[in-house]
């Protein structure tokens, strides 16, 4: 609460696709805003700010050695830019990132990782998507820079002077995977000792959502921890989210995805958000962009006897 009001949220487009080797990401921010998404948390009475598009800014990065990478220099750009920026807004603001493929959360979960250390509280990251992201430059094999994030802001070795200097690495104990169903041999072999809180689809088709989510959101609390959600599209099952390009069938229903969202809100530790990989050129007529929309709307108080009926 601010001044007796919600806490404000702030919209930050983050239009990046150097993450991936697939055009259509940079129109992402472009199809939230035109799918509502700035009136759907204003008619919760939450006062929306929308901050504008962020560019990336220069970073001088070395050729890497591992010849797959590519727009090493752009993603490392984006990375610092969108640091600052996640710093900056999350001061007197809920922020929202309006992504973009998922490279953009190196930038957005270090800004807010500053963040918590100006608070004196630990970061918390709740990581919603098919996959860890958790490669380094040295094991990617495709080389897409999306798939390596979680790797540089746990501070895995390899990425000096490759991005930007990492200032408050994230504790990978304090991270909650769920929804993962394609994950590569290095990814596991890391997640494997890490501490890292890992719900598969498979353990959440035997246990549910609720009690894992639940669990982390006990630490969270008790820790009074600053806790930010970082939601890919394809979390989502692809039969209900076609428009992104890294499809993995399996994924979580309509229903699940949005208890996450409500029991997120219900516990009102959320500080900031991201919605990555929307790809609106794979989309079927904004049918993804307007799912991720009430999914944003849930998580910030929208309940389902609010929820209006859409035709398709």
């Amino acid at each position: 609460m601010v001044d007796g009001h919600p806490e404000r949220c702030v919209l930050v487009g983050a239009p990046v696709q150097s993450g991936t080797d697939r055009l259509g990401c940079d129109m992402g921010p472009s199809a939230y805003r035109a799918a509502g998404l700035a009136g759907a948390i204003r008619d919760l009475g939450i006062p929306v700010e929308d901050a504008g598009t962020v560019v990336p800014v220069p970073f001088a990065s070395s050729a890497h050695p591992n010849r797959a990478i590519h727009h090493l220099a752009e993603t490392a750009g984006w990375t610092r830019a969108l640091t600052a920026a996640a710093y900056a807004h999350s001061a007197e603001a809920r922020p929202i990132f309006l992504g973009g493929d998922h490279s953009l959360s190196a930038g957005t979960v270090a800004g807010m990782g500053l963040r918590a250390r100006d608070e004196g509280r630990p970061l918390f990251v709740l990581w919603l998507d098919a996959h860890a992201d958790l490669h380094t430059l040295d094991s990617t094999v495709s080389g897409n820079l999306h798939g390596v994030p979680l790797a540089y802001l746990t501070g895995r070795p390899g990425f000096e002077g490759y991005f930007p200097p990492l200032h408050a690495a994230l504790d990978p104990s304090r991270i909650c995977m769920i929804g993962l169903r394609s994950v590569d041999p290095a990814e596991r072999a890391i997640l494997r000792d890490s501490g890292t809180r890992v719900h598969d689809m498979r353990d959440i088709d035997e246990t549910g959502i609720v009690a894992p989510l639940r669990d982390f959101l006990r630490a969270v609390a008790g820790a009074d921890g600053l806790l930010h959600v970082s939601l890919d599209v394809d979390f989502l099952d692809p039969g209900i989210a076609p428009g992104v390009g890294t499809t993995v069938p399996g994924g979580a229903t309509f229903r699940e995805a949005h208890l996450i969202m409500e029991l997120l809100h219900d516990s009102g530790l959320v500080r900031s958000l991201d919605l990555v990989e929307l790809n609106p050129f794979l989309d079927d007529r904004g049918r993804t962009a307007l799912l991720m929309t009430d999914l944003a709307a849930s998580l910030f108080g929208r309940r389902i006897l609010d929820r209006p009926t859409r035709s398709f």
